[in-house]
């Protein structure tokens, strides 16, 4: 086990770090607490964080929430609680949130047809399943693929999603779709005028003190949305309180 994750694991296991009595400390930190005093074993959460230290290699974090309290936290030298962490699919669950709050602001609705936002990057002929996708369809990854598009940067965007043969009713047929989560983008994108990334800034990002996010674009500017963004990991924490 690397010296930075042990020397601030073995100080948040056995000490308690005074926070408020509401869930939310401050929108700069979230409040601490022993594991004791939220009814987890100290030795218990201390035997997780070595075997997952024997058996990974690529572990950058940990942080665990209890009652509203970080218990147990720490990090993977050369990483430290200041270190943005690239998500993976994990950006997915903030491109949902932008998505449900671009429906509470009235700029689009779930059962939008994905067509009527990219007119000009439709098929010449597209099929009756093409034009019955929905955004809900996106949100559920039940698109009606058989096989799924590419969500590479360099290539993805709304015509190549389109041009992708859809052989399956939307909503029967689930298949794991990293380029629907970025048609969601897209679609945020086309209906407020800002990348998700501007458009969570002011709604999501600043009320929760995420204060310095990422997000990777493909070559239109697009923010990926199925992956490509970085934060902190006690901001991921932060998004799973919310």
């Amino acid at each position: 086990m690397k010296k930075t994750f042990l020397a601030n694991a073995i100080a948040l296991f056995f000490s308690v770090v005074v926070g408020s009595t509401g869930a939310w400390q401050s929108i700069s930190t979230l409040p601490r607490s022993a594991p004791g005093a939220q009814g987890v074993s100290s030795r218990a959460l201390l035997d997780f964080v070595e075997a997952a230290d024997r058996e990974f290699d690529a572990m950058n974090s940990m942080m665990l929430i209890r009652h509203g309290r970080v218990i147990p936290e720490g990090w993977w030298t050369p990483y430290n609680a200041q270190s943005n962490h690239e998500l993976y699919s994990l950006s997915k669950s903030f491109t949902s949130t932008a998505v449900g709050i671009a429906v509470a602001e009235g700029l689009l609705s779930v059962d939008d047809p994905v067509l009527k936002c990219f007119p000009n990057d439709a098929p010449d002929d597209p099929s009756g399943n093409l034009k019955a996708m929905r955004v809900r369809d996106l949100l559920c990854m039940s698109t009606g693929h058989q096989d799924e598009p590419s969500a590479a940067a360099a290539t993805v965007s709304a015509k190549t999603f389109l041009d992708q043969p859809v052989p399956h009713k939307p909503g029967t047929h689930f298949k794991y779709n990293t380029a629907a989560t970025f048609m969601l983008s897209a679609i945020v994108q086309k209906q407020s005028g800002s990348s998700v990334l501007d458009f969570l800034r002011p709604r999501l990002f600043e009320p929760l003190g995420i204060d310095h996010p990422v997000w990777d674009s493909n070559w239109q500017g697009i923010s990926l949305g199925g992956y490509g963004l970085r934060v902190r990991t006690e901001d991921t924490a932060r998004l799973g309180q919310l």
